[in-house]
C-alpha cells in the first residue's frame, strides 16, 4: 500500500519532516496551488497558519484530506461551513504556546505596572523624573477564555501574587460563566483576552465593557484581534477611560503603518510574538510529526477541534 500523501501549505521556513521519510509522500504547495493538490491530500499540514487559503479552497470539487493539521493555536482562520460539516479530523498546536504566552503577558503586567515604557523614554531624553510604580502582589486580574492559554496566564499570575479570576464559555469549577464577566471586568486591575475566536467572541471588547473597566485598569489582549473593536480601545485609552493596554495581535496583520494604534499614548503594540520563542518553528514540526506518527498507526489524536464550537474542549 502506497503511503499516505501529506500536504503542506508551506510558509518560511518549511517545516522540518525529514522523519517521515518513507511514512508519507510529503507535497508541498502554496496558497495558488492548494485547490488543485486537495484532492490528492489525505493529511493537510497548515504550516502557513496566517493564511486563510484553506477556507477559499475547501469548497471546492473532489474528495478532501481525512486530517488537517493547524501548527496554531487559533483554527478561526481555516474554519468554514464545508470543513465544519465534513467528517475531516481538525487539530491544533495546543501546547507549544501557552507557556511562552503566560511569560509574556507577565512581563506585560510588570512592565505596566511599573512604567518601564516610561523610564525608557526618560532614558532617552536624558531626563530623571523620579516616579511611583504599582504593586503588581495583591492587584486582581480577570482572564477571558479558560483554555490552555488562559489557564497558562492565570497560573503565572498568581505566581506573582496576583488574585485571578478566569471567564469561560460555561461555569465549572474554577472558570465562571459568561453572566459575572461584567463584575468581574468592573473589579479588575488586569483584563486579558485570550478567548478563541468565535461568534460569541468577535468584537467583545467594545466600548461597553471597557466602560466597565475601572479608570486604574489596564487591558491586553494575546487572543484574537477581531476579539477588540479597535477604535473603541482607541476612545477607551486616549480619553482615559483605562489606564492603559497592550496589544499583541490585531484585527489586520501586519498592522498598517498608518494605523492611528501606533501613536495611542499608553499603548503597548506588539507584532503578534507573544507565543514566539527561539526554537518554536522546529517545536511545531516535531509536535506534528508525533501526531502523524499517532494518525498513521490508527491511534486517536490529541488537540482534537470541536469544529462547530471552534477550539479545543477542556474535558475537566
Amino acid at each position: 500500500m502506497p503511503a499516505p500523501v501529506l500536504l503542506v501549505l508551506d510558509a518560511d521556513p518549511p517545516p522540518r519532516l525529514g522523519r517521515l521519510t518513507g511514512k508519507a509522500r510529503i507535497q508541498h504547495t502554496d496558497e495558488a496551488g492548494l485547490g488543485d493538490l486537495l484532492p490528492a491530500a489525505d493529511v493537510l499540514l497548515v504550516w502557513d497558519f496566517t493564511s486563510d487559503a484553506v477556507r477559499n479552497a475547501w469548497p471546492g470539487e473532489g474528495p478532501r484530506p481525512r486530517w488537517v493539521h493547524t501548527a496554531s493555536a487559533g483554527v478561526d482562520r481555516l474554519l468554514c461551513p464545508e470543513l465544519i460539516a465534513a467528517d475531516t479530523v481538525v487539530t491544533n498546536a495546543r501546547g507549544i504556546f501557552e507557556e511562552p504566552i503566560a511569560e509574556y503577558v507577565a512581563g506585560l503586567v510588570l512592565a505596566m505596572a511599573k512604567d518601564l515604557p516610561g523610564t525608557l523614554e526618560l532614558q532617552r531624553q536624558r531626563r530623571w523624573r523620579h516616579r511611583e510604580g504599582l504593586r503588581v502582589a495583591e492587584s486582581r486580574a480577570v482572564v477571558i477564555g479558560a483554555g490552555p492559554i488562559g489557564r497558562a496566564v492565570a497560573g503565572t499570575l498568581r505566581a506573582l501574587g496576583v488574585t485571578v479570576a478566569v471567564t469561560g464559555r460555561t461555569a465549572r469549577p474554577g472558570v465562571y460563566g459568561p453572566d459575572q464577566l461584567d463584575r468581574l471586568v468592573s473589579r479588575a486591575d488586569w483584563v486579558i483576552g485570550a478567548a478563541p475566536l468565535t461568534d460569541a467572541t468577535r468584537g467583545m471588547f467594545d466600548a461597553r465593557l471597557f466602560g466597565l473597566m475601572q479608570p486604574s485598569a489596564r487591558f491586553i489582549n494575546v487572543g484574537r484581534g477581531q476579539l477588540v473593536i479597535e477604535n473603541d480601545l482607541i476612545a477607551a485609552v486616549s480619553k482615559r477611560w483605562i489606564a492603559g493596554a497592550a496589544l499583541d495581535v490585531f484585527e489586520s496583520e501586519p498592522l498598517d503603518p498608518e494605523s492611528p494604534l501606533w501613536d495611542v499614548p499608553g499603548l503597548i503594540v506588539s507584532p503578534h510574538m507573544s507565543g514566539d520563542t527561539v526554537g518554536w518553528r522546529d517545536r511545531l514540526g516535531a509536535q506534528f510529526v508525533e501526531l502523524y506518527e499517532l494518525w498513521a498507526a490508527g491511534k486517536p489524536l490529541p488537540n482534537v477541534v470541536d469544529k462547530k464550537r471552534g477550539y479545543v474542549p477542556m474535558h475537566d
